[in-house]
């Protein structure tokens, strides 16, 4: 789980922000809840997760839509 929470929120930068970022943050918790050896994944995942959170803010209050593209 805290792998794929990292993957989640890593690629929840580029794309599907609004889903990924919070599936991120919960397998985070999970995976941090039962004791994961790999803690500092489960760290990253849960922090990606909430960047994703904040990039989607920064771009409905920019353009005030759910979508956003490259071109401008």
């Amino acid at each position: 789980m805290a792998v794929a929470s990292f993957v989640l929120g890593l690629v929840g930068l580029l794309v599907l922000n609004v889903f990924l970022g919070p599936i991120a943050i919960v397998l985070a918790g999970l995976a941090l809840w039962r004791g994961t050896t790999r803690r500092g994944r489960a760290l990253l995942g849960l922090g990606l997760g909430i960047a994703d959170l904040v990039v989607l803010a920064v771009l409905i209050a920019g353009d005030s839509t759910l979508s956003w593209s490259i071109a401008g």
